[in-house]
């Protein structure tokens, strides 16, 4: 009976990495899929700009423009993996107006363009699904979707970028300079030639900026997450953190407080104690922390062919579903329904309350560290910690401070007081600390 039903149709437009794994994935797991969906799910029509030699896409038709697979009329879905937000976004629009439902791993065109995309999907009656624009494999969008539908998520916290989290693994694990390490990243595939997105930040900050949106019923804002990246860690930093209990991690932090939302990406110390603190190389982990379920961390695999591929596919397989069912069925777009997003406020940067990494680099005189306490005392700032190495030749003494929790504000200006002092050499180095206590 279901083999008389009739196929939903894909058009695949990208046909690299991610791409040639979905139409893989599609084509191997056929009959598993089918039995799941109660129909075939085909791949007509692949647009690709040149030929993936990993890829063989037999009898199926190819096109190398991309806006063939769009107008193609017999095309139920069009998977977008093209990547990038100006091509990507006129053939999501294209799709969408013609009446296409759409899935897609494209989370810079989701973070930047999600909002009106949405609207025009709802408007279309159409369903745009992304489980793949966040963490590859680790099915983190339904769970925020629809696992955790019951709960208020007070934060999380992820390791949501693969290629910063290798780096920092081996500059734990071996001592290794940032740049030697990026370098050897590249030579691997995980890191890209032009590596600034996954190293400064950006790429975590588009997929914080869709998990919060998940979390928090809130509209998607990229602009304003706080974005910082890691390239100024120095193997020292990572010793001196370990020294002390902690790991530092590329976090990708979303926090519900009564003056408004946190939405930050940045260097953080997590005591080593912590699970997502041991989760290394090119992983991913997502710790969700929400009323009444407590804390669930979900780890797994953030990217490559496999991983991408199988969330793709996971999407078709729902809006397969969907199809049959009807657009009532839907779960909204963002978790909540459009009309119940609420416009609450993101903290800038310098309202937010964390703990505090400080190393100084001081003159090996009677006094100075003295004057430093001074300083933060004045600002209302608590020592939790203090590691004093010994000098180096030149009289040079590494201070490594802990402090308490405190205003942004508050430390920027403590900082700016400490820098000015005569006896301290060079700016403070400073890392933001989470206990990431659940």
């Amino acid at each position: 009976m279901r083999d008389k039903q009739k196929a939903v149709r894909v058009g695949i437009v990208g046909l690299g990495t991610v791409g040639g794994g979905a139409f893989r994935l599609l084509s191997e797991n056929a009959d598993e899929i089918a039995r799941r969906t109660g129909r075939p799910i085909v791949v007509s029509h692949v647009g690709a700009r040149r030929d993936n030699p990993q890829c063989l896409t037999g009898s199926v038709r190819v096109s190398r423009d991309v806006f063939d697979v769009v107008h193609d009329p017999d095309i139920d879905i069009i998977v977008e993996v093209m990547g990038g937000t100006t091509t990507a976004r006129e053939v999501v629009t294209q799709a969408i107006l013609q009446g296409k439902h759409v899935v897609t791993a494209n989370k810079a065109l989701l973070a930047e363009h999600g909002n009106e995309i949405f609207a025009l999907a709802e408007k279309q009656g159409v369903y745009v699904a992304f489980e793949a624009a966040v963490a590859g494999g680790v099915p983190i969008i339904k769970v925020l979707r629809e696992g955790l539908a019951a709960n208020r998520i007070e934060w999380l916290a992820g390791i949501i970028n693969g290629t910063g989290n290798y780096i920092m693994t081996e500059m734990l694990e071996k001592g290794r300079d940032f740049y030697e390490v990026l370098k050897e990243a590249q030579s691997l595939g995980y890191a890209e030639a032009d590596p600034s997105f996954d190293v400064e930040g950006t790429d975590a900050a588009h997929k914080l900026t869709i998990l919060a949106s998940l979390a928090f019923g809130i509209p998607l804002q990229f602009k304003k997450v706080y974005t910082e990246g890691i390239t100024r860690l120095t193997a020292e930093d990572v010793a001196y953190a370990s020294e002390l209990g902690y790991h530092i991690k590329h976090l990708g932090i979303a926090r519900r407080t009564q003056q408004g939302i946190e939405l930050r990406v940045h260097p953080t110390l997590i005591p080593e104690a912590r699970l997502i603190s041991n989760v290394h190389g090119v992983k991913n982990a997502v710790l969700v922390v929400s009323h009444p379920v407590g804390p669930t961390l979900y780890y797994g695999a953030g990217a490559g062919a496999g991983p991408t591929a199988s969330a793709i596919v996971a999407d078709l397989v729902d809006v397969a579903r969907a199809m049959a069912e009807g657009a009532g069925s839907r779960v909204p777009h963002l978790a909540f329904q459009p009309d119940a997003l609420d416009d609450t406020r993101v903290l800038a940067m310098d309202e937010v309350c964390t703990a505090y990494y400080l190393r100084l680099q001081a003159n090996d005189r009677p006094g100075v560290l003295a004057e430093v306490t001074r300083i933060l005392s004045q600002h209302g700032i608590s020592i939790e910690a203090i590691l004093q190495k010994a000098a180096h030749a030149a009289g040079r003494v590494p201070v490594i401070l802990l402090t308490k929790v405190v205003q942004e504000a508050a430390m920027n200006a403590a900082i700016a007081e400490i820098e000015a002092l005569e006896d301290i050499l060079d700016h403070v180095v400073r890392i933001r600390l989470e206990n990431l206590d659940a």
